[in-house]
């Protein structure tokens, strides 16, 4: 049986405990609505920019820009957004054991898979793993702008110019509520009208061509780079929306887990305090009753 000691010190360290899961919890729910801000705001843009993407793959000259080409698909990448901190539930193994799922399957079809990762969990838990990566960025979602969605469509989209890959597909967490995400696995290269737009919208687009001023593949250059930075940034929104409501619901929870460890000790401790006072009263009894 513990010792009234050793029951005080379990009762501090599970309060002590449910102090730090109720302040972080507090914290990730004052980021939550900043990110939650972040992304509903970026959303409307971005999914404009694809249906005008859209609409204008299906007018354009395919092999006019090399973002638009499709290629056998022999190579393929994959770029996993994972958080730089854990505390937050199953957010990063939910990503992991998707990612292993994809990537088993691409080679199961015999298709060579490489990896880039942004945050640190990820990266931690692949590189244990046999599979390459390319490339990983960390400790952005502490202050996330747009340059860090440029720097990462930039390096993308370069090495899909040059050959390094056929296809990019990116596994993240997309934002519900504040209790719920969606692993998601989303194709970015080559775009794929009938795939990424629906099928309705693309046999429901009507035709005829535009005038492009200053020429069609002037603005293609713009657009498409433009368009591909807009859709990793919402994505990066997405998961940081994401995280710190998956962080939010697994501090709650661990709030109140401790509080159950504390009444279920303490309960415990009085019981055992109780017996330890009755014993001792009644060997004071039994002395009081040998001395007569």
């Amino acid at each position: 049986m513990p010792s009234l000691q050793s029951l005080r010190r379990k009762i501090a360290a599970f309060k002590n405990t449910q102090k730090i899961t109720k302040a972080r919890k507090m914290v990730a729910a004052a980021k939550l609505k900043r990110s939650q801000d972040r992304i509903l705001a970026a959303r409307p843009y971005a999914l404009k920019m694809r249906g005008v993407l859209s609409n204008l793959s299906q007018r354009v000259n395919r092999a006019s820009h090399p973002l638009l080409q499709k290629r056998e698909g022999k190579k393929v990448e994959v770029l996993v957004i994972t958080s730089d901190r854990g505390l937050c539930g199953g957010f990063n193994g939910n990503i992991a054991r998707k990612t292993t799922e994809f990537v088993r399957e691409c080679e199961g079809r015999g298709v060579q898979v490489n990896l880039s990762i942004v945050g640190r969990k990820g990266r931690d838990y692949f590189r244990r793993r046999t599979w390459p990566i390319r490339q990983e960025w960390t400790g952005i979602f502490d202050k996330l702008t747009f340059e860090h969605a440029i720097d990462i469509g930039g390096d993308l989209t370069d090495h899909f110019v040059k050959g390094t890959f056929d296809e990019l597909y990116i596994v993240y967490n997309e934002f519900k509520s504040a209790i719920q995400q969606r692993v998601i696995v989303e194709k970015l290269f080559p775009v794929d009208t009938a795939a990424e737009f629906g099928t309705a919208q693309a046999e429901g687009t009507t035709g005829g061509s535009y005038f492009y001023e200053p020429d069609e593949a002037d603005l293609l250059n713009v657009f498409i780079p433009k368009h591909f930075q807009t859709q990793t940034f919402r994505i990066l929104l997405e998961s940081a929306a994401a995280e710190h409501g998956a962080r939010m619901a697994a501090m709650d929870g661990a709030t109140r887990n401790a509080g159950q460890l504390i009444k279920k000790v303490t309960l415990h401790y009085n019981k055992t305090r109780q017996t330890a006072i009755t014993k001792e009263l009644m060997d004071i009894v039994g002395g009081a009753e040998a001395l007569k």
